[in-house]
C-alpha cells in the first residue's frame, strides 16, 4: 500500500461515521423545525410592512374612519387638487433637504478628506466634534439652536431650518466620505503627483471621482434624514416656514386625515422609483 493511501485511510478512519438513517432523520427534523432565524425574518418583515398595507388600503377607503365603505380616488383628489398649504409644506421640504444636503455634502466631503490627508494639531478634536450631533438626542440640538439664534437675533423661518439640517447631515456625510477614505489607495495621489498633477488637479481628477460611492451615499442618506426630521425643525421653524413634518404633526392632532394617507401613498411610490432608478447609477459609480 503506498504512503497517500495511508495517510487518507488514517483521515478517513478520524472522520465521524454518520449511518444513513441518522442523516435522513436529522434531514427530516430539519423539515418539521424550521430555524428561529428565518421565524424572527418573516416576523420582522409583517410587524415592519403590514402598517404600509393597512395605510395603503385605507388611502382608497370612501369614509374617513377606519370602517370600510367602499373604494374610492377621493381623497387623492383632496391631496392633488385642495390641499395648498400641504404641497407648501411638501416644497418647503424638498428645497430644505436638496439645499442642506448638498452643503453637508460640499463641507463634509472637503473636510473628510482634509482630516485623513493632513496631520495637525486639533485634527482628533475635529473629529471627535463633528460626531456629537450623531450621538446627542435631538430634543437638545434643536433646543440648543433655538437658542443660537435667539441670541444672534437671528428670525426663525427657512434660513434657520436651513442652517440646522446642515449640521446634524453634516456628521453623516463625513463618515461615509471617511469610510470610503479609509480604503484609498494612495499609491494613486503618488502616481499623479509623479506625473505632473498639482493638489488641485488631483483632488478633482483623482480623490474626488474615487471618493464618489461615499459622497452620493452621504448626499441621499442627508436628504432622507432632512425630509423626515420633525423634532430639530419644531425648535428652528418659524411662522409661515412649515415642513411636511410639521404640517402632518398639526393635522393629526385633529385626528387622522385620509389626505395624509393618500399622501404616504405617493411618497411611497415616488421613493421606490427613485430607489430603483438610482440603483444602476449607484453600481456603475461603485465599479469606476
Amino acid at each position: 500500500m503506498s504512503f497517500k493511501n495511508i495517510v487518507r485511510n488514517a483521515i478517513t478512519s478520524l472522520k465521524p461515521r454518520v449511518s444513513a438513517g441518522e442523516s435522513a432523520r436529522h434531514a427530516r427534523r430539519a423539515l418539521r423545525n424550521p430555524s428561529l432565524s428565518k421565524t424572527a425574518f418573516y416576523l420582522t418583515i409583517v410587524f415592519l410592512f403590514l402598517p404600509l398595507v393597512v395605510l395603503i388600503l385605507y388611502s382608497f377607503n370612501n369614509a374617513k374612519g377606519m370602517k370600510w365603505a367602499g373604494f374610492s380616488l377621493h381623497w387623492y383628489e383632496q391631496l392633488f387638487f385642495h390641499s395648498k398649504d400641504l404641497w407648501r409644506s411638501f416644497r418647503n421640504s424638498v428645497l430644505i433637504a436638496l439645499s442642506s444636503a448638498l452643503s453637508a455634502t460640499i463641507i463634509g466631503t472637503l473636510g473628510a478628506i482634509g482630516v485623513n490627508w493632513y496631520r495637525f494639531r486639533m485634527r482628533s478634536y475635529i473629529q471627535a466634534v463633528s460626531f456629537l450631533p450623531m450621538v446627542l438626542p435631538e430634543i437638545i440640538i434643536g433646543v440648543s439652536l433655538s437658542i443660537f439664534f435667539a441670541g444672534l437675533g437671528i428670525k426663525l423661518g427657512l434660513l434657520t431650518i436651513y442652517i440646522a439640517h446642515t449640521t446634524f447631515n453634516l456628521p453623516f456625510v463625513f463618515l461615509m466620505v471617511m469610510a470610503r477614505l479609509d480604503e484609498f489607495d494612495f499609491t494613486i495621489i503618488e502616481a499623479a503627483h509623479d506625473l505632473g498633477a498639482d493638489e488641485k488637479q488631483t483632488l478633482f481628477k483623482v480623490t474626488i471621482p474615487i471618493c464618489m460611492p461615499g459622497i452620493v451615499s452621504g448626499f441621499l442618506t442627508a436628504i432622507t434624514i432632512s425630509l423626515e426630521d420633525f423634532v430639530i425643525t419644531y425648535f428652528v421653524a418659524g411662522p409661515g416656514s412649515s415642513t411636511l413634518p410639521i404640517y402632518i404633526y398639526s393635522a393629526i392632532r385633529f385626528g387622522v386625515s385620509p389626505v395624509i394617507n393618500a399622501l404616504s401613498v405617493v411618497m411611497i411610490v415616488g421613493t421606490v422609483l427613485l430607489t430603483y432608478c438610482l440603483r444602476n447609477f449607484l453600481k456603475y459609480i461603485a465599479a469606476k
